[in-house]
């Protein structure tokens, strides 16, 4: 149960920053580290989706469920104003 309760609460810290301008360091396998940033366009359920800057990316979107920031396959630093607020989990 208390995975299930960090994955609603994972979820509620992103809602309040849909809009937001952020970076997504997450693990793409071999030892790879994949930088984007983009905007968080939208929090469903299960996954939330950025809107990644054009000019650096060949996709428009993608999507990763919040179980990739609780086990830190992903991070998610968030841009507001000047400051920089890293989503992570702790208990």
């Amino acid at each position: 149960m208390a995975a299930k309760n960090a994955l609603r609460d994972i979820k509620r810290s992103l809602e309040g920053y849909i809009g937001e301008k952020i970076k997504l360091r997450a693990n793409g396998g071999r030892r790879k580290t994949i930088e984007r940033s983009g905007v968080l366009e939208e929090v469903y359920p299960s996954v939330f989706i950025v809107k990644l800057d054009q000019e650096q990316h060949a996709f428009k979107r993608v999507s990763y469920s919040y179980a990739d920031i609780l086990t830190e396959s992903v991070e998610l630093t968030i841009f507001r104003n000047d400051d920089q607020i890293k989503i992570t989990y702790q208990e």
